[in-house]
């Protein structure tokens, strides 16, 4: 049994447009389970950063996700983001049914509706893009407007709600510590407002996902209304914001990298296979998400977990890990192998993948092919980036044609 080493600090705060965060390299590959301590929250955590051994905290029972409720567990934010009741903190067999009613919001059906939206909201604002005329910026045009647009559209919030919506969002994912006030309080207007959204669609369904997740059964199992409101802000926060930073860290990938971009233009069949390697390659956050508490002892790489103890795990790092993947630190889009954990793992892999999914597909793959000669308009140093957010991503990227 290795010898437990003193916690490191990790303020998780490297943000240098999308290189890997060197303190993070440096446990993965000195201290692949490593005690740590995070900006906000009580005591110390374990920091699990290699594939297998992450892949087995998310999907053992004996590491628990709705242990930490009650709990000042170590964490990147001065207010925790999740709920107490969401999905993300509930375990098997709570989560599981949950999940398959979830799941039923998108089925085929409902996803072929929601690609058709999405390839209408991507033409509409590639429309304006092109009016405005060249330079534009694209996260401005595109990545901003698209998931929050879309996201609001599957669950018909009106218009004139968006942007409130999207400012409470915001509010919440903000490290600073003078934001903790605004944080809670943005929590519960969201809480508030979704509260009576969901009442009102239960009471009017139309054909919306809200009105899909309030109508589905697993015989004879149906969301109750805490459940379909805590649903409902689960899927607007992660539904839009991360989609953004994403849509803006490929294409700024994509167009710093000329290789990798002609290969796309010249083989637009490629676009998904790329996008899961783009997903893999890209630190698309800081540091780490949700805990769990192990509730009992257990050994992970030759260091022993005890029960009570917290748990993060790193993605970013399962991502990097060389034992899974060959020449990890390469962006090389014609890879195949193991899947990656950007959307999580196990009994907490992101349930609106799909949509985020298509999001992706849709924005670049019509981006490319309605923009062939498009450029970033300034050098890539010039870009500036998000410093203050747990997520990683330019402020503004702008490009010409």
């Amino acid at each position: 049994m290795e010898p437990v080493a003193t916690p490191q600090h990790c303020p998780f705060d490297y943000a240098e447009a999308l290189e890997f965060d060197p303190l993070l390299r440096q446990l993965q590959t000195e201290a692949p389970v490593s005690r740590i301590r995070l900006p906000h929250g009580d005591g110390e955590a374990w920091l699990v950063t290699g594939y297998d051994d992450v892949r087995t905290v998310t999907t053992d029972r004996r590491f628990s996700r709705s242990a930490i409720i009650g709990r000042n567990f170590p964490r990147m934010t001065p207010e925790p983001i999740v709920q107490d009741e969401a999905i993300n903190v509930m375990d098997p067999p709570a989560s599981s049914r949950l999940r398959s009613l979830i799941s039923k919001g998108f089925a085929p059906r409902h996803m072929e509706r929601m690609r058709v939206r999405t390839q209408h909201v991507v033409d509409e604002l590639l429309d304006r893009m092109e009016e405005h005329g060249s330079p534009a910026d694209l996260f401005e045009h595109l990545a901003a407007p698209l998931p929050l647009t879309t996201i609001c559209e599957v669950l018909d919030i009106p218009e004139g709600d968006h942007a409130q919506l999207r400012a409470h969002a915001r509010t919440m994912m903000d490290v600073g510590i003078d934001n903790r006030e605004n944080a809670v309080r943005a929590k519960a207007d969201l809480r508030a407002y979704f509260a009576k959204l969901t009442a009102h669609r239960r009471e009017n369904p139309g054909d919306d996902l809200i009105s899909a997740l309030a109508a589905a059964r697993d015989g004879d199992e149906l969301l109750d209304d805490q459940e379909l409101t805590v649903m409902a802000m689960v899927l607007l926060i992660t539904g839009q914001d991360t989609t953004t930073y994403e849509i803006g860290n490929i294409a700024y990938t994509l167009l710093t990298r000329p290789k990798e971009l002609a290969m796309l233009r010249a083989r637009p069949e490629m676009l998904p296979q790329a996008i899961e390697e783009l997903l893999r390659f890209i630190p698309f956050r800081k540091g780490v998400g949700i805990p769990r508490v192990a509730t009992e002892d257990v050994e992970l790489s030759g260091v022993k977990i005890r029960a009570g103890d917290i748990v993060h795990v790193s993605y970013l790092t399962a991502n990097r890990d060389g034992r899974k993947f060959d020449r990890p630190d390469e962006l090389d889009l014609e890879r195949t192998g193991p899947a990656h954990m950007t959307f999580g793992w196990g009994g907490h892999h992101c349930l609106g993948a799909p949509l985020a999914a298509t999001e992706l597909h849709v924005a670049l793959g019509t981006l490319l092919k309605r923009f062939p000669d498009l450029r970033l308009a300034k050098p890539a140093e010039e870009v500036a980036w998000n410093k203050t957010s747990i997520w990683r991503y330019p402020l503004a990227l702008p490009v010409a044609w």
